[in-house]
């Protein structure tokens, strides 16, 4: 996610020039990004994003300098056990990107999409008579085609933070580095009173303060987001669900079953910097339907992916 909006703030910040968008279109065995990953190339060959290991950018940036000059779209093949000893195979379509003035471009409507937090689903056609990327609307259907990717991009997570404690620093530091929105929270009552979360949307709470913990998890816990995360021992996590459950009746199969407490993987955290490694790691964990662990104990390879055409990627 972090690639994508570097690209849409390159872009942004360059709106008279012209550019080449290359795009993870098909994939085969192991490969390094998933399909929808995106890199832009710029009139000199250089390169913002990645789409391999290292491996293949550079001569991505020949073929985008190319396509910049003829504005003709074009798709390249790559076997990458056979060049690079990788066991994998996959399709990038480099296209045309024209500047964002006056009316805009793909890379920006994306970028408008992501802000707003609104559904964006990308089209694009590698195969055929007419190769390019387009924007769908929402709450278009359509049926799966050969040669045409469908790709949902994901909206950038969403984190709120209450409080501020030692870990809050270190928090947002690594928060960002991984693009993620930190929002920060010196009182529950900060949060709007009409604030919609989403699915890319997770909580802390970490005021060290009895009050406003039990505040922030009364204002929070309705919202069922699919992560809150409670800073202390367990005891002091009892000790709240019980006196809020004073207030109001607790839903302990669809408010509570998403509360963190304590929170953070076991990676044998102590200072600040170790809690917040751990914590933003468990974040991840969760919005990615993963329960963490040690990759080589998992009996199947992370970076193999499925071959994929048409719809298979929405």
């Amino acid at each position: 996610m972090k690639a994508l909006q570097q690209i849409i703030r390159r872009v942004a910040e360059n709106p008279s020039r012209p550019w080449a968008l290359a795009t993870l279109v098909q994939t085969e065995g192991s490969t390094y990004r998933k399909l929808g990953a995106r890199l832009l190339v710029d009139s000199d060959g250089s390169t913002l994003g990645v789409l391999s290991g290292g491996c293949l950018e550079e001569e991505i940036g020949r073929h985008g300098r190319d396509v910049i000059a003829s504005a003709a779209p074009v798709l390249l093949s790559f076997d990458t056990k056979r060049l690079y000893g990788c066991d994998g195979q996959l399709k990038i379509l480099v296209e045309p990107l024209p500047a964002a003035e006056p009316n805009g471009n793909l890379i920006t409507e994306i970028g408008r999409l992501l802000r707003n937090r609104e559904v964006c689903r990308v089209r694009t056609c590698f195969e055929g008579d007419t190769l390019g990327s387009e924007l769908l609307v929402s709450d278009a259907l359509l049926a799966e085609q050969r040669g045409i990717l469908i790709d949902t991009v994901p909206l950038p997570v969403r984190l709120l933070l209450f409080g501020t404690g030692p870990e809050i620093e270190p928090l947002t530091q690594l928060a960002g580095n991984l693009g993620w929105l930190v929002e920060r929270f010196g009182h529950p009552s900060e949060l709007a009173e009409d604030f919609h979360p989403d699915a890319q949307t997770a909580a802390l709470v970490m005021t060290h303060n009895f009050g406003r913990d039990l505040v922030a998890l009364d204002r929070l816990l309705p919202f069922q987001l699919r992560y809150v995360g409670l800073l202390g021992p367990r005891k002091r996590h009892a000790e709240l669900l019980a006196r809020l459950s004073e207030y109001r009746p607790l839903d302990f199969d669809a408010e509570v079953k998403t509360l963190f407490a304590p929170a953070g993987l076991d990676i044998g955290s102590e200072a600040p910097e170790e809690i917040a490694l751990s914590i933003v790691s468990e974040v991840a964990a969760v919005l990615s339907d993963r329960r963490g662990g040690f990759l080589r104990e998992h009996r199947s390879d992370n970076h193999r992916t499925i071959a994929a055409a048409g719809g298979e990627a929405a």
